[in-house]
C-alpha cells in the first residue's frame, strides 16, 4: 500500500515533503477512497503523508464578505453538524449527509472527495450549485479556481503532484435565496448515486427568479451544470410549468452510461423527477428548513487526541505508540507496513473481536472508536493509530458500563432481545450503538437507525437488533428518572 509514512507537524512540513517526493507521494486525511484505491491495484505503493493531526484545518468559517469556508480536514459529518452549512449551504449539508454511514463520515473529508474526482459524487454536485471555488497550495504558490475548472475528465484534476487543497469556499446562501440536494440510490444509505442533484434558486422581491443553478452528478465524465435549464428559470414565476420545462431541459443535458447500477435510459428520465423534485423542495421551505432532527454522528462528547505527542520531522515513524482499551502498546512500522487499522489491532494487538466482512467499508463489521469518533478500522492505515486512544468491543465496557459491570448496557440488551444469530456482525453493531448512546443517551427510532445505517446483517434481521437499541435507550430513561 504505502512504502513510508509521514507524520509532518505543519502545513510548510508537509508541502516540503510534497515538493521532495512528487508523484512518489499522496497527502491522507481520512483516506477511505485512497486505502481502496490501495486495496483493487488502481494506485502503485507510495509515500503517505498523513496531515489529519495538522491543527486549525479542520475550521468551518464565515468571513466578512460573507463566504463559507472549508478547511482541508473538514469531514462530511463536520459539516452535517455545522449549524452554518445547515442554515446558509443547506444543500452541502445534505450531500454530506448522504455520504456512506456515520463511520465513513467521521473520516472522510469533503476535500478529499473532491479530489477523487467521481462522477458520481455528492458533494461536487452541492458544491457546484453552490459555485464553490478551491484554493490550491504548494512551495510554489498559491492559486485559486472555480471548482468547475478543477476537474479535466473522469476522476482527473488539474491539482499538480506538489499541491494540496487547502481551501473551499462558497458565498453563504442569502435570505432570498433557496437551495436543496436530492439523491437517488439502490439503497437508503451505503449507495453511490445512480443520479444525484444539486439546486440554488435566487428569488426576487415578487418571487421570480432571478438566477438557477442546477447541477447534476452520475451523468456525464464529471458533474456538470445544466445550463439551457438555467436560462429557462431567470425571470420566470417559479409555477409547476416552469418547473417541468426545466427538469425537462436539464434531462437534455445529461450524457449518461449504461453500468450496474442504471441504465442510460434510466438516468436521464430520473434526472427529470430529481431536477423537478429539487426544484420544488427548495422553493417550499425557508432557507435551513426541512433539515430533519440532529443526526446521529458516532461521536463521543469530547474527541480524545490520545497521549503521545506527534514527534516533528521530515522522517518516515518508525514506531506506532497508541493506547487501545487502555493499554499502551509500541508496534514497529516494519510491522505495521501496508496494514490497515484493522490488521493492526487483529495481528499486533490480538484484539480478534475487530471483525474484516468487506475490506471496503460496506459492513461495518469493524468498527471502532478512534479518538473519539466510530470509524472504519479497514479503511484507516495502521499509522493513524500513532498517538491515539482507540477502543475496540473487548474494551467497550469502559464506555458506559454500571460500576461492577463487565458488559456494556447495549451488549446486555442484545442478549435480552435475542439479537444474535451468528454473531459476526454484532461488534460492529454493538460499536455503533456505544458510541450513539454515549453521543445521545436517548434517541430516536430515526437516529437509532441512522447510527447503524453503516452496519450490515446477513442473518438476524434487524428488528430485534433495533429492538436491543431501544432497550438500552429505556434502560437509561429509567436510570436518569430514578437518578
Amino acid at each position: 500500500m504505502w512504502r513510508d509514512y509521514f507524520i509532518p507537524d505543519s502545513l510548510d512540513r508537509a508541502l516540503a515533503l510534497l515538493a521532495a517526493h512528487q508523484d512518489k507521494a499522496r497527502v491522507i486525511a481520512g483516506g477511505t477512497d485512497l486505502i481502496v484505491e490501495f486495496d483493487r491495484k488502481l494506485r502503485p505503493p507510495c509515500a503517505l503523508i498523513d496531515i489529519s493531526r495538522l491543527p486549525n484545518l479542520d475550521a468551518i468559517r464565515l468571513d466578512a464578505d460573507g463566504w463559507i469556508h472549508l478547511g482541508p480536514l473538514v469531514t462530511h459529518n463536520d459539516v452535517v453538524a455545522s449549524a452554518l452549512c445547515v442554515s446558509r449551504a443547506l444543500p452541502l449539508a445534505q450531500a454530506c449527509r448522504q455520504v456512506g454511514a456515520p463511520q465513513i463520515r467521521n473520516r472522510g473529508t469533503v476535500a478529499g472527495n473532491l479530489i477523487t474526482a467521481s462522477p458520481a459524487n455528492d458533494t461536487i454536485t452541492a458544491l457546484m450549485a453552490l459555485d464553490a471555488q478551491v484554493t490550491l497550495r504548494s512551495l510554489r504558490g498559491e492559486r485559486s479556481m472555480a471548482l468547475a475548472n478543477f476537474y479535466t475528465d473522469v476522476r482527473r484534476t488539474v491539482m499538480q503532484p506538489d499541491e494540496m487543497l487547502t481551501d473551499i469556499a462558497f458565498r453563504a446562501l442569502q435570505p432570498n435565496q433557496r437551495g436543496a440536494f436530492l439523491k437517488l440510490g439502490l439503497r437508503q444509505a451505503q449507495a453511490i448515486a445512480v443520479v444525484n442533484c444539486a439546486v440554488v434558486l435566487t428569488l426576487s422581491d415578487d418571487g421570480r427568479m432571478d438566477d438557477a443553478r442546477i447541477a447534476l452528478g452520475a451523468v456525464a465524465p464529471t458533474i456538470i451544470r445544466a445550463p439551457e435549464a438555467e436560462r429557462w428559470l431567470v425571470g420566470r414565476m417559479p409555477d409547476e410549468e416552469a418547473l417541468r420545462s426545466a427538469a425537462e431541459l436539464a434531462a437534455q443535458a445529461a450524457r449518461p452510461i449504461d453500468d450496474i447500477r442504471s441504465s442510460a435510459e434510466y438516468r436521464r428520465d430520473a434526472v427529470a423527477v430529481l431536477v423537478r423534485r429539487a426544484l420544488s423542495t427548495a422553493l417550499a421551505a425557508a432557507p435551513g428548513a426541512g433539515w430533519p432532527e440532529p443526526p446521529a454522528l458516532l461521536r463521543l462528547a469530547q474527541r480524545d487526541a490520545g497521549d503521545v505527542p506527534i514527534r516533528a520531522g521530515g522522517r518516515p515513524i518508525s514506531t506506532i505508540h497508541t493506547t487501545v482499551n487502555g493499554r499502551a502498546y509500541s508496534i514497529g512500522h516494519a510491522e505495521a507496513r501496508e496494514k490497515t487499522l484493522l490488521r493492526l489491532l487483529r495481528e499486533d494487538c490480538g484484539l480478534v473481536g475487530v471483525k474484516e466482512g468487506c475490506s471496503e467499508g460496506e459492513c461495518g463489521a469493524c468498527t471502532v472508536i478512534l479518538d473519539g469518533r466510530a470509524v472504519m478500522a479497514c479503511l484507516t492505515p495502521a499509522p493513524c493509530a500513532h498517538g491515539a486512544t482507540i477502543f475496540t468491543i473487548e474494551g467497550v465496557n469502559a464506555l458506559q458500563a454500571a460500576p461492577g459491570d463487565e458488559l456494556h448496557p447495549l451488549q446486555r440488551a442484545f442478549i435480552e432481545a435475542g439479537a444474535v444469530q451468528c454473531g459476526y456482525c454484532t461488534p460492529g453493531f454493538i460499536m455503533s450503538g456505544a458510541a450513539l448512546l454515549c453521543e445521545n443517551p436517548h434517541p430516536s427510532d430515526a437516529q437509532i437507525k441512522e447510527s447503524i445505517s453503516g452496519n450490515l446483517c446477513r442473518c438476524t434481521g434487524y428488528y430485534k437488533i433495533i429492538e436491543a437499541f431501544q432497550r438500552a435507550r429505556n434502560a437509561y430513561e429509567r436510570s436518569s428518572a430514578n437518578a
